[in-house]
């Protein structure tokens, strides 16, 4: 949904997250009572996160969000985009508008910036991530190993008292696209063999390990699938046995894949919950680590 004003912002917020997260004492046995509270949906009262909370814990509000997310405009320059989601916690992915794109590689493979924030309910810091969208995958990506594009911010209750502090965070990870930009030329200027690159990642099963070889032939394949239509749409040679490919494209090649291809637990299949799921994998961030390293 594209907003291009705070209150449109606001709106969509206000209606995408229009329920409350309450805490409720837990009982034991007979109703014994506890010290430990669970927190619920208020709209539902389905049970979120899998851990209790104690009397002293505050859970955030849609208000806090809403200051989050009006603070992280700050990253970007015009009109923006915002998107809502929750899964034990709140989920807000801000991006700018086509005009404010960056283009880092020629004109078929783009990258535009994205801010990814996280409000979770596990009682660890509210995270903004700075990531990119690539056109040629359909792609959303965070990379967790280059510096200054992650910032954590205090789990405290009543953010909308500290906007000030909140806009001058995301000033901050602003200033990451730049080197985030950096990255990304350094990782399409190297090359790597692509079997070999898969192999560091996903070692090749014995043969007695039967189901084993089918998956890592399938997944090989899904990979390789990949780096053949990204090199049709981006206009580069087609992919020749052990061809060297940039580091840019074999790490989005994984990427892609744990995103869009590779199965999904219950419950994991929508275009949000693939994102984060492939943002917490840890393939893709030894794919990553790899890809740097080049």
């Amino acid at each position: 949904m594209s907003n291009n004003s705070t209150s449109s912002v606001s709106d969509t917020i206000r209606s995408t997250f229009d329920f409350s997260v309450d805490k409720f004492p837990l009982s034991g046995p007979d109703g014994m009572s506890t010290p430990l509270y669970g927190l619920f949906r208020s709209d539902n009262s389905s049970l979120v996160g899998s851990k209790s909370v104690t009397g002293r814990y505050h859970p955030h509000t849609t208000d806090d969000v809403l200051a989050l997310s009006e603070a992280a405009q700050n990253a970007f320059d015009g009109d923006i985009d915002v998107r809502c989601h929750f899964r034990n916690g709140h989920y807000v992915d801000v991006k700018p508008n086509l005009a404010e794109r960056k283009a880092v590689y020629g004109t078929a493979d783009n990258i535009w910036p994205r801010v990814l924030i996280r409000a979770g309910y596990d009682g660890e810091s509210f995270r903004a991530s700075m990531g990119y969208f690539r056109d040629a995958c359909d792609n959303m990506a965070m990379m967790s190993m280059v510096n200054g594009t992650s910032v954590c911010i205090r789990h405290t209750s009543g953010l909308r008292g500290k906007m000030d502090e909140l806009i001058a965070t995301f000033n901050t990870l602003k200033n990451s696209w730049s080197t985030l930009s950096d990255v990304v030329d350094h990782m399409q200027s190297r090359e790597v063999v692509l079997s070999d690159f898969l192999n560091q990642l996903y070692p090749q099963p014995t043969q007695e390990e039967g189901r084993a070889v089918t998956i890592h032939k399938n997944r090989t394949s899904s990979i390789v699938r990949r780096v053949m239509r990204e090199r049709l749409t981006t206009g580069r040679p087609s992919l020749g046995h052990d061809q060297k490919i940039s580091a840019w494209e074999a790490y989005n090649a994984v990427q892609g894949y744990v995103q869009h291809d590779a199965q999904a637990r219950k419950g994991f299949t929508g275009e949000f919950d693939r994102i984060i799921r492939a943002a917490n994998d840890q393939t893709v961030r030894k794919a990553e680590r790899l890809a740097l390293a080049v």
